[in-house]
């Protein structure tokens, strides 16, 4: 099993549906859980969406709104030549709701058959040095709207890939004494029996491969759950932002 996007949506979706709605603006606070939060737990603003929809058309002005599992967030936009205004509400963790009015400045760059492709330049500030990247998405990970390295986001698939590789290095090694005794290569959720002694094969070695094959799997189980754990703990933190 591999944890893929729609893995880790379902896993989180299910999860979410348990905890209590808060509506229309962004809480940040990371009250509990460690490691880095993911750019997939974020409500992003796109600019090249922003730009189909003409949201970015200098004198345009209007919301744009996000709705996931049933929980709406949005925020007010106001485009000018070389910028967007943004304005919306936020809070940390269960802290009283605060108005917040961003500039976040546009390059727009040719392209090289005609036209050109808009970029947001990240207004972010790290340790006094400003960032200025140019991006195509911003993320609301914290009071700002910010790139993913000024919020230090990761992946998803970043946070999951070493705990696959042990759980598929573990399953690997079982699948390799499973054909040793004869038997099919090893699949979770490993309930099938160790295959029987092969004809000439010494009792002592037997029983020891068999005993490598259920510690393998028992291993590869844990790093399955170790894997589930760190979906529903993105989870956790992701709803604790929003209130």
């Amino acid at each position: 099993m591999v944890f893929g996007r729609p893995c880790t949506q379902r896993i989180a979706r299910g999860f979410r549906e348990k905890r209590g709605r808060v509506m229309g603006g962004f809480g940040s606070g990371r009250p509990g859980g460690s490691g880095r939060d993911t750019v997939e737990a974020c409500r992003s603003l796109d600019v090249n969406r922003l730009r189909a929809a003409g949201r970015l058309a200098p004198g345009r002005s209007g919301g744009w709104q996000w709705t996931r599992d049933g929980e709406q967030a949005s925020i007010t936009l106001r485009a000018e030549a070389d910028r967007v205004v943004l304005s919306y509400r936020y809070r940390f963790g269960g802290g009283e709701w605060q108005g917040v009015e961003q500039t976040v400045r546009i390059a727009r760059v040719p392209c090289r058959f005609g036209g050109e492709r808009p970029y947001f330049l990240c207004p972010g500030v790290v340790d006094g040095v400003a960032c200025g990247r140019r991006v195509a998405k911003l993320h609301g990970a914290g009071r700002h709207f910010l790139c993913r390295h000024c919020h230090h986001l990761a992946y998803a698939s970043q946070r999951l890939e070493p705990l696959e590789g042990r759980r598929q290095a573990a399953q690997d090694r079982a699948s390799r004494l499973r054909r040793r005794l004869g038997g099919a290569a090893s699949r979770p959720p490993y309930y099938a029996d160790v295959p029987p002694r092969p004809k000439g094969m010494w009792r002592k070695t037997y029983r020891r491969l068999r005993r490598q094959v259920v510690e393998a799997e028992r291993e590869a189980e844990r790093w399955l759950w170790a894997g589930m754990a760190a979906i529903v703990d993105g989870a956790d933190r992701a709803a604790s932002r929003r209130g």
